[in-house]
């Protein structure tokens, strides 16, 4: 059955929302959490699993499709906004961080995307969401992502979010970028995605980029985002008062924090 024919409009620059504009019956799935309004004629209903995949094969189908999001680290569950109004109505998702929305046409990508797991933010109807093994070991231990990424089949429109700007590139035949794990956004199939040890004992230790990086070979489209959520969030609590982070304005942070009589409740 083909994915719903959705239309949607990007806003905002550092922190986006999509607007989805949904036909009668028409219908998209998000995740848990990411709307942020919706017009009187939407139906918001929250589904065990993945709708497809429930659709198909009743509660066993709802229990794999389950399963198999929370090996990816998301929730057990999706939710799903269908117009059932006369008219046209809306329904918008907001990013989590900052960064973009990247709208991507499966139907011009062959039909498949694989993206990192926390990646999704909504798409239409019959897009079905799946997981992604990665074949190697060795991606698995140290990828960053981890193990298992997302897999996104059908021929609708998913909505994808990179936190920072965004880098998107063809890669040739044979082509090799290298990236930081945790940079990866999404990668066609024909891709191929390995880890390599940095190497050296400065590079290890003082290097600050962790120690391995990605090889991404091509051919296929990647697109690599330049704010990981892992290292924003990194930044924010080692700048704040729990991870002994200086105050504003301070030198001495915590130290004059005390002198002054700011010392900690």
């Amino acid at each position: 059955m083909p994915a719903d024919a959705i239309d949607y409009e990007i806003f905002g620059e550092e922190m986006q929302y999509v607007e989805v504009t949904l036909d009668p019956r028409e219908m998209c799935i998000a995740e848990a959490g990411a709307m942020m309004y919706m017009t009187p004629g939407i139906k918001m209903e929250t589904v065990f699993g993945d709708p497809s995949a429930a659709q198909s094969g009743g509660f066993l189908g709802k229990v794999m499709s389950a399963g198999k999001r929370a090996l990816t680290g998301e929730s057990l569950f999706v939710t799903t906004f269908t117009n059932i109004a006369a008219d046209r109505q809306h329904v918008a998702f907001a990013a989590p961080y900052p960064g973009q929305i990247i709208p991507m046409h499966l139907d011009q990508l062959g039909g498949e995307l694989i993206c990192q797991k926390d990646a999704f933010l909504c798409a239409a109807r019959g897009v079905k969401i799946s997981i992604a093994f990665q074949k190697k070991i060795g991606v698995g231990l140290f990828g960053g992502e981890g193990f298992i990424m997302q897999r996104l089949n059908g021929d609708g429109i998913a909505l994808i979010h990179a936190g920072g700007a965004l880098m998107h590139r063809t890669l040739q035949a044979g082509e090799v970028l290298k990236i930081d794990t945790g940079c990866l956004v999404a990668i066609e199939p024909s891709v191929n995605y390995d880890i390599q040890f940095i190497g050296g004992i400065k590079n290890s230790l003082f290097g600050g980029e962790g120690l391995f990086f990605a090889t991404l070979t091509g051919p296929g489209k990647i697109w690599v985002q330049s704010l990981p959520f892992s290292r924003f969030a990194g930044r924010v609590l080692a700048n704040s008062k729990a991870g002994g982070g200086k105050e504003e304005g301070s030198v001495l942070g915590g130290i004059g924090s005390m002198l002054m009589g700011g010392g900690s409740e």
